[in-house]
């Protein structure tokens, strides 16, 4: 539509000009001595006209000319942009469709665009670390060493990786970088708790966990799990004495003390060095807040001796437990070891038969047959101590 109408007014300034033309008499004198030009008026117009349209072409022409180069140079920038952003975005699909060769090759492709460069070597670096290429990995990285606006990315692409590679120290190392500068978010945290769970350092790995539940950025069973595994380790290293121990011991945080699984780890440790005072205390307080059979055999293990007052103590409570868990077969079974240590004969089999009838495992019935057996030998009952025994063996090898 619009070129029809620009050919109307053409056809109509066309006409006019045809018209206006033939009525106009009027012409144009050039006069330079001794030369004359004659000329009539549509003519000069004409000749005006035409003159000014070279002079418009020739004047284009020279400016497209000057301005070649710099066009060449745009076209050729932006046909390397292009070619850039395809290859970072074949890159970033090939890296997620797993075909990581296909994802390093378009990387090399994206990364001859500077802007592009950096998250092409951080594509390149995963792509590589998936195949398993440690030194074309470092190499992706070590190309953006020096840039300052991918250093976070670079360090927690680092991490990350060498985490999934089982270096944790040079995990560390590139954690302590990455707050050296100031930066600290989630991801960062739960990868340094990775490093730090793979190279063992327990105090650390307890206390990135508090810090990522505050966040609540661990689910509460990998929390718990990861707790348990650093008190054991801590608890249970055959390297302490008693004094490490306990100095171990009184870095733990309240609340951590009467968690059932820290504190059976810690009066098993007590017990282990001795220290049987120590260790009815951590039990005591873990059972007033929270019951667990795994502290009561502890707490059994920690017996006081024979006639003391603490022994006493231990049978008081126990039988106070009883009331409150009448039908817990483990508070029977120590209940019932506690009085025949005491010599409380009529209780000790009391309590040790309710373990034997409510026992649910092995071991319970196992323990029970040894304690009746001790019980009846100590009583001078021969026969039926021989028959303890040997269900006892039964037990044992079943």
């Amino acid at each position: 539509m619009r070129l029809f109408i620009w050919i109307v007014l053409l056809m109509a300034a066309a006409i006019g000009i045809a018209v206006t033309a033939r009525f106009n008499p009027g012409n144009v004198v050039l006069f330079y001595p001794p030369h004359r030009i004659d000329l009539s008026l549509n003519f000069f117009v004409v000749l005006e006209v035409a003159l000014f349209a070279l002079l418009y072409v020739l004047i284009r022409a020279f400016r497209a000319t000057v301005k070649m180069p710099s066009k060449v140079a745009a076209y050729r920038q932006q046909k390397r942009e292009r070619d850039g952003n395809k290859g970072l975005r074949e890159a970033l699909k090939a890296l997620f469709e797993g075909r990581f060769g296909h994802a390093e090759k378009a990387a090399l492709r994206a990364g001859e665009l500077a802007e592009n460069a950096g998250v092409a070597a951080l594509i390149g670096a995963r792509a590589a670390h998936r195949m398993r290429q440690a030194a074309r990995r470092d190499q992706w990285l070590a190309k953006i060493a020096d840039d300052n606006s991918m250093k976070t990315a670079r360090l927690m692409t680092m991490t990350e990786l060498l985490v999934d590679d089982h270096q944790p120290e040079k995990a560390l190392e590139a954690v302590h970088e990455l707050n050296a500068s100031g930066t600290r978010h989630i991801h960062a945290l739960q990868m340094s708790l990775k490093a730090q769970q793979q190279a063992k350092n327990w105090p650390e790995v307890l206390r990135l966990v508090r810090s990522l539940d505050k966040h609540h950025a661990l689910h509460p069973a990998l929390s718990a799990r990861l707790r348990e595994l650093a008190y054991d380790d801590m608890l249970a290293d055959a390297g302490h004495d008693a004094e490490s121990l306990q100095r171990v011991w009184s870095t733990v945080p309240n609340a951590d003390r009467i968690k059932p699984y820290v504190a059976c780890r810690a009066a098993t440790a007590l017990n282990a060095r001795g220290l049987h005072d120590e260790a009815r205390v951590v039990a005591e307080e873990s059972l007033a807040a929270d019951w667990d059979d795994r502290v009561i055999r502890a707490y059994r293990d920690a017996a006081a001796p024979a006639g003391s007052a603490a022994l006493l103590a231990q049978i008081e409570h126990c039988e106070s437990w009883v009331n409150q868990h009448p039908a817990d077969a483990e508070l029977a079974l120590t209940l019932g070891a506690l009085c025949l240590k005491q010599k409380l004969w009529g209780k000790a089999q009391r309590y040790l038969e309710q373990a034997l009838s409510d026992a649910t495992e092995a071991r319970m019935v196992r323990e029970s047959h040894l304690k009746l057996a001790q019980l009846h030998e100590a009583l001078g009952q021969a026969e039926e101590a021989a028959n303890h025994y040997r269900q006892c063996a039964l037990a044992t090898i079943l």
